[in-house]
């Protein structure tokens, strides 16, 4: 039985918080309602890699989550977790799928219509779209796609779609009004001094989104 894919989707960058130990983050965030994570390092070595991962599938596991490997279907399966994400410049997803096989979860990332109908086609489990603003996790990505280019695009796909790129407390209620049915997070779990706190009003704001609630009523914290 495949997760709900939608709510918040928490990925564990090292780079974007090296002080903070990334099984930390994933218990503190589980702890407070996520649901599903993604372990992304683009520096370590594949030992290196193997080792984080491992632990980390061990917790998600434990709290009972849902748990993917960036871009990597060998790392993905060395440590069996759920499913990969891949990009554009990976490996393609019919091979991504074969290698997966028919159980496990995959993820495309997507930045423009064209993509999106492709995706539509290829037909993976969800599909992240964005940067829709600034990330602040990295420099060389790709234009800025906005509220207004996730909103264009929603009509192209019925599949679960996660928006992703500089996503924050103050602006994630426009995405939600926009049509995706998730956020990626980076930057605004890893580096939050208070992990749940954020979690739990991320959780709420889009809980709220959902029941059409324009009140909100979410102390900012951490």
């Amino acid at each position: 039985m495949k997760p709900i894919l939608s709510g918040l989707y928490v990925v564990l960058d090292p780079a974007s918080n090296p002080a903070r130990p990334l099984v930390d983050i994933l218990k503190e965030a589980a702890e407070a309602g996520a649901r599903l994570f993604q372990y992304r390092n683009k520096t370590a070595s594949m030992k290196e890699a193997y080792e984080e991962a491992r632990g980390l599938k061990v917790v998600a596991s434990d709290c009972g989550v849902t748990f993917l490997v960036n871009d990597r279907c060998d790392l993905a399966l060395a440590v069996d977790a759920d499913g990969v994400h891949i990009g554009q410049d990976d490996l393609p997803y019919e091979y991504a799928r074969r290698l997966m096989g028919p159980h496990k979860l995959i993820g495309l990332s997507t930045h423009n219509p064209e993509q999106v109908k492709e995706a539509a086609r290829l037909k993976p489990d969800y599909i992240g779209f964005g940067p829709i603003f600034k990330p602040g996790s990295k420099e060389d990505h790709d234009p800025i796609v906005g509220v207004e280019g996730l909103a264009t695009i929603r009509p192209l796909t019925t599949l679960p779609l996660f928006a992703i790129g500089g996503i924050t407390l103050d602006n994630a209620m426009a995405v939600c009004q926009a049509g995706a049915d998730g956020i990626a997070v980076i930057s605004a779990v890893m580096k939050a001094k208070d992990v749940k706190t954020v979690v739990r009003q991320f959780v709420h704001l889009m809980q709220s989104s959902k029941q059409g609630g324009s009140s909100l009523a979410i102390e900012r914290g951490g």
